[in-house]
């Protein structure tokens, strides 16, 4: 009973790791193709691989239902286009701190349970204590974008629960992938241009598709259907940690004693969530 209501959070976890380490090769991959041209790559090849796998159906679907499709694929664009802007200004660690504010507000504004509050009061101390007192050193237009991408983090829960509940399987995020992509395209082309044609690129973008989309995003679909919206936000507090060692891993990016300790203390949070969530599963 109790490995089937971790479930859900094991996805949330795969997909997290998924996700940053991708985001990891995609900052490889700005000086080739730009961030918006990443973000084009990104976009468009996941929604290939989505609606070449699920094939979903576009008959049957009310005008909400086509609603929350829009208004998730408008969150999921306009929260990787400020997220490249965020990591091509300033550290994959830093822009992680400052995105993972944005689930963690929702949480705090969703949780009805005082448990959920401490726990994500706990995520937030250690969010900014991974920032060790330093984002005033940042290039303030990534800090800004980087908060930006947070708030369409936070959208990006809400309309993403809303599409798993209103479609089958992955049809929804299918669906929403292909309007994201078709928003991001022009971005994409003004930037890179027929740089976005290069072969390597190409390979590259699907790397990160696969990594930072397709994955990611359909398990965190399936585990938002019986994980609760706060629960699944104070979980997001994980992302910092995995984003400093993917940065440690791929990047070269450093990790300093406080870092370890801010680590260790959004850890601690999001265990915390966990056992509160399973203990309070019916």
């Amino acid at each position: 009973m109790a490995g089937h209501r971790f479930g859900p959070v094991a996805l949330v976890v795969t997909g997290g790791l998924s996700v940053q380490f991708g985001s990891a090769v995609a900052v490889l991959l700005m000086p080739r193709a730009g961030a918006l041209g990443v973000v084009t790559l990104r976009l468009v090849l996941a929604a290939a691989v989505l609606l070449i796998v699920c094939r979903p159906k576009v008959r049957g679907y009310g005008r909400a239902d086509w609603g929350t499709v829009v208004a998730f694929g408008i969150a999921m664009a306009g929260m990787n286009i400020l997220f490249y802007q965020a990591a091509d200004r300033i550290p994959l660690g830093a822009a992680v701190t400052l995105e993972v504010l944005g689930p963690l507000i929702l949480s705090v504004i969703a949780s009805r349970r005082l448990m959920n509050l401490l726990w994500a009061g706990l995520a937030l101390g250690g969010v900014v204590l991974l920032g060790g007192g330093g984002f005033d050193r940042l290039d303030p237009l990534g800090a800004a974008f980087a908060l930006a991408a947070g708030a369409m983090w936070a959208t990006y829960i809400v309309f993403s629960a809303r599409t798993g509940r209103r479609f089958p399987q992955a049809d929804g995020l299918a669906l929403a992938m292909a309007f994201g992509a078709v928003l991001s395209l022009p971005f994409g082309i003004v930037e890179a241009g027929d740089k976005l044609l290069v072969p390597s690129t190409i390979g590259l973008g699907l790397a990160v598709a696969l990594m930072s989309s397709v994955l990611p995003y359909t398990l965190e679909l399936l585990a938002l259907r019986r994980l609760p919206a706060p629960t699944f936000a104070i979980l997001m507090s994980l992302e910092p940690a995995i984003a400093a060692a993917a940065g440690f891993l791929v990047l070269s990016q450093s990790l300093s004693a406080l870092d370890a300790l801010a680590i260790a203390l959004v850890i601690a949070a999001s265990m915390g969530a966990v056992r509160s969530q399973v203990r309070g599963a019916p």
